[in-house]
């Protein structure tokens, strides 16, 4: 997999229709669609290929100029994604990240929940090794793990495939710091740390549970997404605490692939804040590449894909609890003209520093970075 310039040529005709909606806007194709986009160290970013025949490449890119400079710039065709190091995988990679105040990777995916650990190489070297293997506790048979990290002690990797199989690791020494106390065996969508000591897991079925480091042998307890239609399949996104707030109070943000969007807070996820709507164009799909995110630097701000090859941008400050459809911001359509099919956004990420620029990825291997014009002060 290796960052190219090209585009067919309806793709350049919507390039040229959409001058005035971005500030930004930067189109490349890579040899295999990927669906992790993680921003790492220096603004480097890492995708790596699901393909199932193995031989999957794992690459830390360097981004175009442009998302490094202060001040924005008109519209670039320039394809100046630059390969900065790069290794292979034996297997398909559904999830991958960065190990904070560290130069490692963590990875999963398919066929069990075990993890794979990678350095990234030093400066005089373009490869990035694998290291070592966390594996299933219980073999093979579960689902691949998700998978979150975390720095607050040491380097840990938060996994699990199901709710009874959470546990965090210490990533060098792969000796186990916690495993959550559960005999329910729901499938996971997500996970996260919202800090060194709490943890937020979602399952698939539409249900949050809180967990704490501290009491390992506390039983968990997963209660539903408020008005959470149960044959659906669910995913979370968890933002920041909003400006002068509790430090405790957190964001929760879930979609499910009926297109419902439900709004929670960490400290009381069964009573919800608001609800809407999105569009979907074949509600109660499978939703393999269902995503959610909060903009880490836009209040209120949220990004959803994997119904299509669109990503829809939302100001939730304006939902209520009516679950009325809700009308995006803005709607990134440039995958949809990528060529032959109807490729699928994979995975969608913020930029860390930059507040209306995101990265996405499709099905067809495109991969865009594009910052949007908002007119009229909405998200920020």
């Amino acid at each position: 997999m290796e960052a190219a310039g090209g585009g067919e040529e309806e793709a350049d005709e919507w390039l040229l229709q959409s001058l005035g909606l971005y500030r930004d806007l930067h189109a490349f194709e890579l040899q295999a669609p990927t669906r992790v986009l993680e921003w790492g160290p220096g603004n480097r970013v890492c995708v790596a290929g699901y393909g199932q025949s193995g031989g999957n490449e794992i690459l830390q890119l360097l981004p175009p100029p442009t998302l490094q400079a202060k001040e924005t710039q008109a519209l670039c065709p320039e394809r100046d994604f630059k390969v900065e190091c790069g290794g292979f995988s034996n297997r398909p990679v559904y999830s991958l990240k960065h190990v904070p105040d560290t130069s490692l990777l963590v990875t999963s995916g398919p066929p069990d929940s075990s993890l794979q650990v990678w350095q990234v190489s030093a400066e005089d070297s373009d490869v990035i090794k694998s290291v070592s293997a966390i594996p299933a506790e219980d073999g093979t048979g579960q689902p691949w793990a998700k998978i979150a990290t975390i720095a607050a002690r040491a380097p840990w990797v938060l996994h699990g495939s199901t709710l009874n199989s959470v546990q965090i690791t210490e990533v060098e020494s792969r000796k186990n710091v916690y495993t959550a106390a559960s005999g329910d065996s729901e499938e996971l969508s997500g996970l996260a740390f919202l800090d060194g000591n709490a943890l937020l897991l979602c399952c698939t079925k539409g249900r949050l549970c809180l967990a704490d480091v501290r009491q390992p042998r506390a039983p968990l307890e997963a209660v539903p997404v408020p008005s959470a239609p149960r044959a659906e399949r669910w995913c979370m996104g968890v933002g920041r605490s909003p400006q002068g707030s509790d430090s405790s109070s957190r964001p929760v943000a879930c979609v499910s692939s009926g297109g419902h969007l439900t709004l929670t807070d960490v400290r009381k996820t069964s009573e919800p804040l608001a609800s809407a709507k999105c569009v979907v164009p074949s509600p109660g799909s499978a939703a393999e590449f269902l995503c959610v995110s909060w903009a880490p630097a836009l209040e209120g701000c949220l990004a959803v894909s994997g119904f299509d090859g669109t990503v829809h941008v939302y100001d939730a400050r304006s939902w209520d609890g009516s679950g009325r459809e809700a009308e995006p911001i803005f709607i990134h359509k440039g995958h949809a003209f990528g060529g032959a099919g109807a490729p699928l956004v994979t995975a969608h990420a913020w930029h860390p520093q930059r507040p209306r620029t995101l990265l996405s990825a499709a099905s067809d291997g495109s991969l865009h970075v594009w910052d949007w014009v908002q007119p009229g002060g909405k998200c920020g």
